[in-house]
C-alpha cells in the first residue's frame, strides 16, 4: 500500500492530541533544520507512560511543566522509554525522573554508549574528531569548525536517569492491560527500540522508519570501521517481514503514516542508490568521504549537517568496503577509496 498520512492536522506545541485508544501525540519544537521531535503519550493504570524526552533545554522544560500540570489529567508521570540515545530522546530523561520520580527504561547498548560519551573529556572529544574526520579529508576551517563543537552531547543531556531499567528485544511492557512487544533496529544507533501494540498494529518507530527521510548513518570515531548502513538496511528489513502492511507507523519525526512496507522499501532504494554513486565515483579516482560530500548531498551544509554528512559518508564507504567494491589506502595520511 502507498504511504497514508491519517492525521492532517499537527498538535500545538505541548497539547496532546489523540492518535489511538490511549495514546497521544506530543509535539516539541527543536532548535535544528530538524525543527521537532513527536513524543508519544501512553495511558496507563493509575498514571501515564512517555517515549522520548526532547533536547534537554530549558525551553523544553518549560513545556514539560506545561504538560505535567495539564495534559495528564491529574495522574502522574510513571514510566519515561527512551528509544535511542541520540540527545533530543534522552536529553529530558533524567530531568523527568527527578521531576516525577518517573522510572525510565532504555536499551543497555543506549545506555553505556550515552555514558562513554558524556565521560569524555572536552580535550579528548576535540582531538579524536580532529584525527578521524582530518583522516577522512575534513580540513582547514570546516575541521576546526566541526571539532570545536566538542562534547555538545554532555551539555544536554545532564542530568542522565540515576538508575534506568533496561530492555532488550524479545521483552515486552504491559501498558494499560494491553502488551507492547519491543523490538530492536540498529545503524541509526546501537540498540534503538521500537514498540508494537499488535491489539491494534500500533508501532512507535522513533528514529527507525521515519515518513520523509532516511535517519543519518554515522560512523563514530571510537568504532572507526563500523557498517551501520548494513544494520540500518537488516534492520528495515526484519520489521518490514514482521509486521503487517497496515500498522501505524508513529515517528519521531514528520508525520504518523501507515504504508510501512512501501517506505522500508524506498528506505532501502535510497541506501542501495547512495552505494552505487559513491561506488561510481570511486572509479573515476581515488575519494575521500570528504570528496563523496557534493556526491550524497546536493545542498549547502552548516556546522552540524557537516558533521552528520561526514559520518554518513564514512559509512557507505565502510559499507562498501566490507563488501569487497571498494578498497581503501593511506595517501598523505587521508583515507582514499578507489573501486
Amino acid at each position: 500500500m502507498s504511504l497514508q498520512y491519517p492525521f492532517a492536522d499537527l498538535p500545538s506545541s505541548g497539547q496532546r492530541f489523540k492518535v489511538a485508544d490511549g495514546v497521544y501525540w506530543l509535539r516539541f519544537p527543536l532548535p535544528f533544520a530538524l525543527d521537532h521531535i513527536n513524543l508519544w503519550l501512553l495511558e496507563d493504570t493509575g498514571g501515564w507512560t512517555v517515549v522520548d524526552t526532547g533536547l534537554g533545554i530549558r525551553p523544553s522544560q518549560s513545556i514539560w511543566k506545561g504538560v505535567l500540570a495539564e495534559q495528564l489529567d491529574g495522574k502522574p508521570l510513571t514510566r519515561v522509554i527512551v528509544t535511542h540515545y541520540h540527545p533530543d530522546h534522552l536529553g529530558l530523561a533524567g530531568w523527568l525522573e527527578q521531576e516525577t520520580g518517573a522510572q525510565v527504561w532504555i536499551s543497555r547498548g543506549e545506555w553505556v554508549l550515552a555514558n562513554d560519551i558524556c565521560d569524555s573529556p572536552e580535550r579528548d572529544t576535540i582531538e579524536r574528531i580532529r584525527t578521524f574526520l582530518g583522516r577522512h579529508g575534513l580540513g582547514g576551517d570546516d575541521l576546526d569548525k566541526v571539532a570545536g563543537k566538542g562534547n555538545g552531547f554532555r551539555r544536554v543531556v545532564q542530568p542522565l536517569p540515576a538508575n534506568p531499567c533496561f530492555l532488550a528485544a524479545g521483552d515486552a511492557l504491559t501498558i494499560n492491560g494491553q502488551r507492547w512487544a519491543v523490538h530492536v533496529g540498529c545503524g541509526h544507533s546501537p540498540e534503538h527500540l521500537c514498540l508494537y501494540r499488535e491489539e491494534d498494529h500500533l508501532l512507535i518507530s522513533g528514529d527507525q522508519v521515519l515518513p520523509t527521510i532516511s535517519s543519518n548513518l554515522n560512523v563514530r570515531a571510537s568504532d572507526p570501521d563500523m557498517d551501520p548502513v548494513t544494520d540500518f538496511v537488516n534492520s528495515l528489513e526484519a520489521l518490514r517481514d514482521n509486521l503487517p502492511d497496515d500498522t501505524l507507523v508513529l515517528p519521531a519525526h514528520g508525520l504518523p503514516f501507515r504504508g510501512l512496507r512501501e517506505r522500508v522499501d524506498a528506505l532501502v532504494h535510497h541506501h542501495e542508490e547512495q552505494l552505487d554513486r559513491v561506488q561510481a565515483a570511486c572509479l573515476q579516482h581515488p575519494q575521500s568521504a570528504f570528496d563523496m560530500l557534493p556526491v550524497l548531498f546536493n545542498r549547502k551544509l552548516d556546522v552540524q549537517q557537516l558533521m552528520f554528512a561526514m559520518g554518513e559518508s564514512i559509512a557507505h564507504l565502510n559499507c562498501l568496503m566490507l563488501q569487497g567494491r571498494v578498497a581503501r589506502r593511506e595517501v598523505d595520511g587521508v583515507w582514499r577509496f578507489s573501486a
